[in-house]
């Protein structure tokens, strides 16, 4: 696995345009199979996870044509029964995201179990709960080690109310509901981006779905989709991450195509750590005078930041958000209630200068600024990961990141878009 070596200090100063967003791209990928014409997808991130979910479903029989740089056409035209890949699907999580499109259109599938980032259990009942009760028969086989989708009666419209605002079961539900009998009614339905985009991608296919952007979806089912060109929003995880390594450095940056309409919730959070930017059109500029100074709630109280489903502020931006706060004037609570080892990265942070208390397993509080120094650190997930290439770009010294692998599955060519900005940032491949 190859290596970061960083060297701090130096201010980002340039303009970078985002990768397409890899919780989209990967959801639209399984979309595919819901037709057997040609679809084209645009801006799509060559990313690791993008490239395990297109081994996966190229072992399924769907037909790969690159057209250009990030742009592909894919072609379902038969969907055969196929032993998938149980190391791929340890490795994304969204190797679930191809039960209800399997499902709906082949009538079942075996999925070796899901894995992804070790950030806590991360259960799958509410896609079982979801697709079971538009007439799937869903089991974990304990023997074989998989899950048993199957539909021996097709699919049929069902009001469903999932029992969390589970992202990905919501993605599956929908991607099954558009083909099955009749109406669909989903409640406590995710809204993130993604999932939007996923909603507006089956519509131009021939789906219809109403209530895209809400917690209720409306999905009347059809009897067949077609072909559709769609291009991939960016990546607003991507485009947070180089705000905020901006804003540890003191630089200046210019983000193009910035996707600025979904950062109003997450702009408010990085209020209450000083830090702010500027839109343009839909390009983003981050000055480099940044306050960096956490702003107490009423009363001089220490502020919490916690995260919650969308619009609420991201679990994902989490790791991002605390690496901030290191850098920032006074003191900060962060609360993450959905995985119970999202914040145990911290440790990493501590090793570096920061000042944290790890509460709990999803509480930690961090007082700033303090100077970090360089260290050699282990990279534990994505946005973990990612969070440490921002504290390494702020401490003092020189860092070395393993495991970038786990960097690489969420971020197009992080260490060149950072090197254009000024970063002193190589990689470095293992012997």
């Amino acid at each position: 696995m190859d290596t970061f070596i960083i060297e701090g200090g130096i201010p980002l100063q340039g303009e970078m345009t985002p990768s397409g967003n890899k919780n989209a791209a990967l959801p639209l990928l399984a979309a595919t199979l819901l037709t057997d014409e040609p679809v084209v997808l645009s801006n799509m991130p060559n990313i690791r996870d993008v490239q395990a979910m297109r081994a996966l479903l190229e072992s399924l029989g769907v037909e790969f044509t690159a057209l250009g740089p990030n742009r592909w056409r894919i072609q379902a035209r038969e969907v055969r029964p196929a032993a998938l890949d149980a190391t791929l699907c340890r490795g994304i999580r969204a190797s679930i995201l191809l039960a209800g499109p399997m499902t709906v259109r082949a009538g079942g599938l075996r999925l070796p179990p899901p894995g992804g980032d070790v950030i806590g259990r991360r259960r799958v009942d509410t896609h079982i709960l979801a697709l079971r009760a538009m007439g799937a028969e869903a089991e974990y086989d304990h023997l074989a080690r998989r899950f048993v989708f199957s539909a021996p009666n097709g699919l049929h419209g069902a009001d469903i109310l999932l029992d969390e605002a589970s992202v990905t079961a919501t993605e599956n539900a929908v991607m099954a509901a558009v083909l099955a009998k009749g109406e669909t009614v989903i409640r406590n339905a995710a809204s993130e981006p993604h999932v939007q985009e996923l909603c507006h991608f089956l519509n131009a296919m021939g789906a219809h779905i109403e209530g895209i952007g809400s917690n209720t979806l409306h999905i009347q089912g059809v009897e067949r989709l077609h072909g559709a060109e769609f291009t991939i929003g960016p990546d607003y995880l991507e485009v947070v991450s180089f705000i905020g390594a901006a804003a540890v450095t003191g630089g200046s940056i210019r983000i193009h195509n910035a996707g600025a309409q979904y950062l109003n919730m997450i702009r408010l959070v990085f209020n209450r750590l000083g830090v702010d930017w500027q839109t343009e059109g839909d390009d983003i500029l981050v000055p480099a005078e940044q306050r960096l100074e956490i702003r107490p709630d009423l009363g001089n109280a220490v502020p919490q930041i916690t995260v919650m489903p969308w619009p609420g502020f991201p679990t994902d931006l989490m790791s991002i958000a605390i690496v901030v706060a290191t850098q920032a004037r006074g003191s900060v609570l962060f609360h993450d209630w959905m995985y119970p080892s999202r914040m145990f990265f911290t440790d990493k942070l501590v090793s570096m200068g920061a000042q944290i208390v790890l509460c709990d397993p999803h509480r930690v509080i961090v007082n700033g600024p303090a100077q970090l120094v360089g260290e050699t650190l282990e990279s534990p997930d994505i946005r973990a990961g990612m969070a440490l290439v921002l504290a390494a770009l702020a401490a003092h010294g020189t860092s070395e990141i393993r495991n970038i692998g786990q960097i690489d599955r969420g971020y197009e060519r992080v260490d060149e878009k950072l090197q254009a900005l000024g970063a002193h940032i190589r990689r470095v491949p293992q012997a």
